[in-house]
Formats: structure tokens, sequence, C-alpha cells
């Protein structure tokens, strides 16, 4: 971690990487007949590596989008196609879910790092203080069924997405953009109808 890791993320990442002080690690599976992807998430990380350990497989990539906390947060910034052998870098506040696998099976090494000088900080305390208004309605690519408040707006539930529903939080009261549904900007957790 402190030789390999650490100075990558402090390269990439500045102050966020600057430190390493633990990590948690394990590994990740997708399969056609199994877990076929993941929904829109943050890690629970400051900076995150995804070392993409293979065997043969279709799709299963990964999408990301914004910040948490910034006016793209839900906006798609770009998808990643994972190569057997490669690591993706990306930092734990960066909205990111696994797209579906069409084939075969992908196994990942997933490393979250944790700097607590960071968390320790006046920034990192504020992040979500400061979680500004989002820029406009989400790109349905960005949405997530577990965190979502108007995920009912642009996606049907299923039975399975809406066991999650009760859940949502985002985004919060403050940050609504400006046409987002009445219904969903009041929103609470609890059961759905």
């Amino acid at each position: 971690q402190q030789t390999i890791l650490q100075p990558i993320a402090a390269l990439l990442f500045g102050t966020i990487g600057r430190e390493f002080h633990s990590h948690h690690s394990f590994m990740v599976e997708y399969r056609s007949d199994g877990d076929a992807g993941l929904d829109m998430h943050t890690d629970d990380s400051d900076v995150t590596f995804n070392v993409c350990l293979g065997e043969e497989f279709q799709g299963a990539g990964l999408t990301f989008c914004g910040q948490v906390g910034a006016p793209d947060h839900r906006h798609f910034a770009y998808a990643y196609r994972h190569v057997k052998g490669r690591a993706v870098v990306h930092l734990g506040t960066k909205r990111h879910g696994a797209d579906d696998i069409s084939t075969g099976r992908r196994r990942n090494l997933i490393i979250w790092n944790h700097n607590q000088a960071y968390r320790s900080s006046m920034a990192y305390t504020m992040r979500m203080h400061n979680y500004q208004r989002e820029a406009g309605p989400p790109d349905v690519r960005c949405l997530s069924y577990t965190h979502d408040r108007d995920y009912g707006q642009f996606k049907d539930h299923t039975t399975e997405t809406s066991r999650h529903a009760y859940k949502a939080w985002c985004p919060p009261p403050a940050a609504c953009y400006d046409t987002m549904a009445a219904d969903a900007r009041t929103a609470r957790r609890g059961p759905i109808a």
C-alpha cells in the first residue's frame, strides 16, 4: 500500500492521496448467471484501486458519473472497459456502478484506501455540508435505485429495486434541481406503497 498505491494516489489526487493509514480489500465477481452488475454508488474510501483479475467476459464495464455533492453528481462522466491485469483508480466520492455482464465471469480486487489525516480535516467534515444544488435532472445512466429519491420519475421500479427505495436520500432536500417533482423532493425514508 505504501510503496505502490499511495505514491500513485498522491500524484493523481494530491492531499487526499498524500498518505494512507489503512485499507479494506475484497474481491468481487460478476457472472451472467449470478450477480450481473452493481447499482450506482460511492465507496467508503478516499482512493479506490479496482484491479481486473480477469477471466473471459463481455460487458461488465464501469459507468462513472460526477463527484458526490457536486452539481454534476448524477451526470455521466465516462465509461470504463475492464482489461485483465489493469487497474482503474478513482476517488471514493466518484459515483459509479458496474454495468451488467453479458457473458462469462469477471473478478476484481478492490482496495479501499483510507487517509485518516484527510478524514480528520475540515475539508472532509464540510464535504456533505457543502453539498451543491444539482445542475439539472440526472442522466438515467447515473441513477441509483438504492440512493436516489427521484429514481421512480425516470425508471420503473421492479420488485427488486423497490425493496431498496425506502433508503433513498439523494439529492438532499437543499440540493434538489429546479424541476425535481414535488413528491420526490419531500420523499422520506419509509416503505413504498
